[in-house]
């Protein structure tokens, strides 16, 4: 006897399909990250990353303008200073280029999530995460500096901030300083599991951090580890995480789903710049179809446990989820 149940049956029309599917994407989970850079009228391409610019502040505050209004409400920012030094200072400079640029977008944008990216290696010179002794990192004198710059992009206006440097106990010196300068209400969304991945690559020229010498896997995670992400993950909720990154996203989405089978808390995951390169280059060549491919993608990571997405094709995935 042919089996009674048959599948097919539930696919055989688009709204059908519609109806019975399991995961279902919204522009309220999608996040939007941006470049920005001192100066005005700004629009820099990014050769590497086609359609993904560098903006000057005013620029930055009319492109999101039009992005909030397209359905996308929060945004991910990456500064890149006009000054680097050794103990990247322009990071917490009250008047560093993403402090400028959230006052700007909170005047501009009040009810829109400003993410602050959280990192010293787009404002050293040497291009790395934190304070140096020789060619080593040294974690502790940097999370002083972390804890600043968190202060500095509270007192600007950032709705969240984001500590992506991969440094031991970050999270507690930076929610240690932010309770203690008067913004206990400022959540930390934590990368706690962000991976030495190959991946970043266009982001390199993005943000103009390309290190000097050697490369950052010695405080990044081992892309060969698994079970450690969720070491990570519960040392950052130990102290103070409100919400966590996964970086990158479609090699990692085993990663993912560990990490939201174990915790209870809201989980993002990063499609970060080499995901979105490849797609676009074999778009470019007519080797996939581009749309149905980028949502093919962001609906994987979705699938895997992500409540949130980073995605520099947030913009549009926002136009095509509302027809």
């Amino acid at each position: 006897m042919f089996p009674i149940e048959r599948p097919r049956r539930l696919r055989q029309s688009e709204n059908l399909r519609r109806l019975v599917r399991e995961t279902r994407l919204s522009p309220d989970g999608l996040i939007y990250p941006v470049f920005v850079k001192p100066g005005e009228g700004r629009r820099d391409p990014i050769k590497s990353m086609p359609g993904i610019y560098q903006w000057s502040p005013d620029t930055l505050v009319e492109h999101l303008t039009e992005v909030y209004h397209g359905g996308v409400r929060s945004f991910l920012l990456f500064g890149i200073p006009s000054h680097k030094d050794s103990v990247g200072s322009d990071a917490y400079d009250p008047n560093g280029i993403v402090q400028v640029a959230l006052r700007q977008l909170k005047e501009a944008l009040p009810e829109a999530v400003l993410i602050a990216d959280l990192c010293l290696c787009e404002y050293t010179d040497h291009g790395h995460c934190g304070v140096l002794v020789g060619d080593r990192v040294d974690n502790d004198p940097t999370l002083d500096l972390l804890a600043r710059a968190a202060v500095e992009q509270a007192k600007a206006g950032a709705t969240v901030v984001a500590p992506s440097d991969m440094m031991d106990g970050r999270v507690q010196a930076i929610r240690r300083a932010l309770d203690q300068a008067g913004y206990p209400d400022v959540p930390i969304m934590s990368y706690a599991a962000k991976y030495a991945s190959g991946f970043y690559g266009p982001f390199r020229e993005a943000a103009e951090n390309t290190p000097a010498f050697g490369d950052r896997r010695a405080y990044q995670m081992d892309p060969a580890n698994r079970r450690e992400a969720l070491r990570e993950v519960m040392l950052d909720l130990e102290e103070g995480a409100d919400m966590l990154i996964v970086k990158p996203a479609l090699p990692y989405l085993d990663v993912l789903s560990d990490i939201r089978q174990a915790v209870e808390v809201p989980v993002a995951a990063y499609q970060v710049s080499g995901e979105f390169a490849m797609i676009e280059a074999a778009a470019q060549n007519g080797w996939i179809e581009r749309e149905r491919v980028i949502m093919e993608s962001v609906t994987s990571i979705s699938r895997a446990g992500a409540d949130m997405i980073i995605s520099y094709w947030a913009p549009e995935v926002s136009r095509w989820l509302q027809g």
